[in-house]
């Protein structure tokens, strides 16, 4: 009895396996119906067994040409940009302070509190938010800062400047420094 369920279930599978066979001999000749060797096959029961085609699979040849670098292609690590020259415009000079720590966190004139590390300055006249290239001509180092607070209000003295710039600009230890001012534009 179990030998009469196997050869049933062979059986009915047979059907199956014929058309798994053509469906993958027409996949492999690439034409709409079977050719000779696959009838054959199936007339003799032996399972063909579709492998690709050499010609299906064309050889690594390198990316894609829409992929290729373009000639004209730049390495932004070793790249400099040109420099565009700094447009000033001198506004004199004068005598150079810079606010002592107990300044730091209280409220500048537009609103902001001064933070001592920043580049910010104080300035009688110039608008908030210019920024002024201030320049020591003692030993050539300059700095941008930007108008932040009023000031300074100790007479002869033009500018008041952060200790951050202060220090870029080698006035600590004096306390104040004649410096030439011009306006960045």
């Amino acid at each position: 009895m179990i030998e009469q369920r196997r050869a049933t279930s062979v059986r009915a599978m047979a059907p199956l396996a014929a058309l798994l066979c053509a469906s993958s001999a027409v996949a492999a000749t690439g034409d709409d119906g079977p050719d000779q060797s696959s009838s054959t096959a199936m007339a003799t029961g032996a399972i063909e067994v579709a492998a690709p085609l050499a010609d299906e699979f064309s050889p690594f040849v390198g990316p894609h040409p829409d992929l290729r670098v373009p000639l004209t292609a730049v390495d932004l690590d070793t790249f400099d940009p040109p420099l565009e020259e700094e447009i000033t415009r001198s506004i004199g000079n004068g005598v150079a302070s810079f606010y002592g720590r107990r300044f730091h966190g209280r409220r500048t004139a537009n609103g902001e509190r001064f933070n001592m590390n920043a580049m910010t300055a104080a300035h009688k006249t110039l608008p908030f938010g210019t920024k002024v290239r201030v320049t020591n001509p003692r030993n050539g180092k300059s700095v941008v800062v930007r108008i932040n607070d009023r000031g300074p209000f100790v007479r002869g003295r033009t500018i008041d400047v952060s200790r951050a710039a202060a220090r870029e600009l080698g006035m600590i230890s004096r306390g104040h420094a004649r410096v030439d001012l011009a306006i960045v534009e």
